[in-house]
């Protein structure tokens, strides 16, 4: 089991949807959340991708220094760049960053953000310019550990004597990650894709989506793996957890959960008008499985849901995912900083995952804090 955290750049907050206890988009704290996901032993960081949030290759690329471990899934977007150069780009960012790069395929579901950005492809075109865009992306990579060019001629794109000098240090280009729930989605996945990703469903709607995907890949001889997006909300009591949920939405008026959900109707994206359907914009029935509560949906775009509980019950749940063939969690939680902290303590220790080594080498100190001056602190005896 893989676990992965988030780089808020579209902000963070302790309540959604008011400025009360908000923070600033800054790179102090972007660098905070990264050091503290790769210090703690989080395999990676998602970076979102979109108007609403800063760039995601920009910062990225300023968290490799800063890090020392950590892998970044960062977004390529078909349609706003060209193949080659997005393909020079990963290049450039694995070498720089020793291998530690992962490239999300995302094609995008608002029409109101993709027109301001100069797309006015309609859903199944941008998945048509996706899967080219890939075929030239893929080849060009592939090509330049041969120093070679690659020609490509489609119905869309067209690439002659595409290359990049440099080629990137994981072989034979860095993984592919991409989420999407319609058919024209699977399909892309099981054509291109190394990990398929899912928001965070109910077991049954995530156990079709792998199933179908599945049998589209052994269609063409091709094994793909699965993650998941999810926030979460863990505390040291079920009670507390679910207290803390509703104090995360308890400044949220209803007024601005309407907005928000007019404006997500407004997408084409399959993936979202899933989320949405989920809880309706209403707060009775937010507990939607046993310990995912679809709260945060009421007003962010995106993954909606979180797993809700005690330690036990959170490890649970995702080790009833893991069960289905989900290897990787990205996980979020609000405030980023503090939460990464929360989760990897409490846990961490309850999964089924490699720990990863020390990036500080052995501790040179206790853990904890001394008591009374000269004893170290020892474990506890409840």
């Amino acid at each position: 089991m893989n676990v992965f955290w988030f780089i808020p750049t579209h902000g963070d907050s302790r309540y959604l949807g008011t400025t009360d206890g908000a923070r600033a988009a800054t790179f102090d704290y972007f660098r905070q959340v990264a050091v503290a996901a790769d210090t703690l032993g989080y395999e990676g960081v998602l970076l979102p991708t979109g108007r609403s949030c800063e760039d995601a290759w920009v910062v990225a690329s300023s968290l490799i220094s800063a890090t020392k471990q950590l892998k970044f899934l960062v977004a390529i977007r078909p349609g706003l760049t060209t193949p080659a150069l997005a393909a020079r780009m990963a290049a450039t960012f694995d070498r720089l960053s020793g291998g530690r790069l992962l490239i999300n395929v995302v094609t995008g579901g608002d029409q109101a953000e993709l027109e301001g950005d100069g797309v006015f492809s309609s859903h199944d075109e941008r998945y048509a310019v996706t899967d080219e865009f890939l075929h030239i992306w893929r080849q060009i990579l592939e090509a330049s550990h041969r120093d070679e060019s690659i020609d490509f001629e489609g119905k869309l794109l067209t690439s002659k004597g595409g290359r990049s000098l440099y080629p990137p240090v994981q072989r034979p280009y860095p993984p592919l990650w991409f989420g999407g729930s319609s058919p024209a989605a699977h399909a892309i996945a099981t054509t291109h894709i190394d990990t398929y990703l899912t928001w965070g469903e109910p077991l049954e709607a995530v156990e079709k989506k792998i199933a179908d995907i599945r049998r589209r890949a052994a269609d063409q001889g091709r094994t793909i793996k699965f993650g998941i997006r999810l926030h979460v909300i863990v505390r040291e009591t079920a009670a507390e957890a679910w207290a803390a949920a509703d104090k995360l939405i308890s400044k949220l008026d209803d007024d601005t959960i309407a907005r928000a959900q007019t404006a997500f109707a407004k997408m084409d994206s399959e993936g979202q008008r899933r989320m949405a359907a989920l809880h309706g914009g209403k707060r009775d029935k937010l507990e939607i499985a046993p310990n995912l509560w679809a709260g945060v949906g009421l007003v962010r775009g995106g993954a909606g849901t979180a797993l809700v509980g005690d330690p036990e019950q959170v490890a649970a749940r995702m080790k009833e995912y893991a069960e289905l063939g989900i290897e990787t969690f990205i996980l979020s939680g609000y405030p980023h900083l503090e939460e990464s902290y929360r989760f990897a303590e409490l846990v961490f220790p309850l999964l089924p995952r490699k720990q990863r080594e020390q990036i500080a080498g052995p501790l040179s100190g206790p853990f904890g804090e001394v008591v009374g001056n000269q004893y170290l602190p020892r474990a506890s005896q409840s």
